[in-house]
């Protein structure tokens, strides 16, 4: 049988669905080489397959090829940047949330577009706040309506040739941001859904669509909290990005940015050169660590 080469696009129950370049999706089984080395397929993995059957599309994973980067939250390989969309309104934006984000994806080194939609019903004034706050957070900042397409054709240029985890809460317009980039997502996805109809996997799962050629997008599942776990209190600081340019004033090597005295990121906090409300969010994040640690 022919070997094919192809990308992992969901896992479910032991299944993958691959999809491969001219052919489509094939719905395939790892083979046990891999479990007994403890190495699991993921979703974003470029892989090998063996086609079992053409006319079923059903076909056997035999090889992983390796990984660009392996990420722990979404559990996601070959992940090329974040995506990250939040309403500006109606949701009003959980900022807080937001910069929990950043910092996950910053430790993963994993460049983040943020992306604040809903502008067709937000105020300009709302939208220079926005800015203001995160314009030295070292992420690149879009503003979009998905009901009047504004800022869309940036969104499609910065996507191209990617594959591209998109990621935010409930009601912020995920869908609509992805029925506009590929508005065949649902047909697709659909086709992948028939076949993995049991009756009993109602959990959501990450997946990817493929938008045209070598662009992918990942669909993950909404949340509304993350956990910060994986960070030590005293790293924080290290993934807020606008700190960084100002710790080289601080008295103290290893300074919190808290209470000592001659600190460069309370100076320039006190000038307006970082923003209070992402300032207030590290430490909000801080003393929720420091808490934790404290019970354990």
């Amino acid at each position: 049988m022919n070997n094919v080469q192809g990308k992992i696009i969901k896992g479910i129950a032991g299944f993958y669905y691959v999809h491969v370049n001219e052919y489509g999706i094939f719905e395939c089984k790892a083979k046990g080489a891999f479990r007994s080395k403890k190495i699991k397929p993921l979703v974003g993995d470029n892989v090998q397959i063996q086609i079992i059957s053409l006319e079923q599309m059903t076909g056997n994973i035999i090889e992983i090829l390796p990984r660009i980067n392996e990420l722990i939250r979404p559990a996601v390989a070959n992940i090329d940047q974040a995506l990250i969309v939040f309403a500006m309104k109606d949701p009003k934006p959980n900022l807080n949330l937001l910069d929990r984000f950043l910092m996950m994806m910053l430790k993963q080194e994993v460049p983040t577009i943020i992306c604040f939609n809903k502008k067709d019903i937000t105020e300009e004034q709302e939208q220079k706040e926005l800015e203001e706050i995160y314009k030295n957070c070292g992420c690149r900042l879009v503003f979009t309506s998905t009901y009047t397409e504004e800022g869309m054709q940036v969104i499609q240029d910065l996507i191209k040739g990617k594959t591209t985890a998109l990621a935010g809460p409930s009601g912020v317009g995920k869908s609509s941001m992805l029925n506009k980039l590929h508005p065949d997502a649902n047909m697709e996805t659909g086709s992948v859904s028939e076949k993995i109809r049991r009756g009993r996997h109602t959990t959501r799962h990450s997946e990817l669509i493929h938008i045209e050629e070598e662009t992918y997008v990942m669909d993950t599942p909404g949340f509304s909290s993350l956990f910060i776990h994986m960070f030590e209190k005293e790293e924080i600081k290290d993934y807020f990005y606008e700190f960084r340019q100002y710790e080289a004033y601080c008295r103290f090597q290893g300074c919190m940015h808290i209470s000592e005295p001659d600190c460069g990121v309370k100076e320039a906090l006190a000038k307006g050169e970082i923003s209070q409300a992402r300032y207030d969010s590290y430490l909000t994040i801080y003393e929720e660590l420091k808490n934790q640690k404290k019970k354990w």
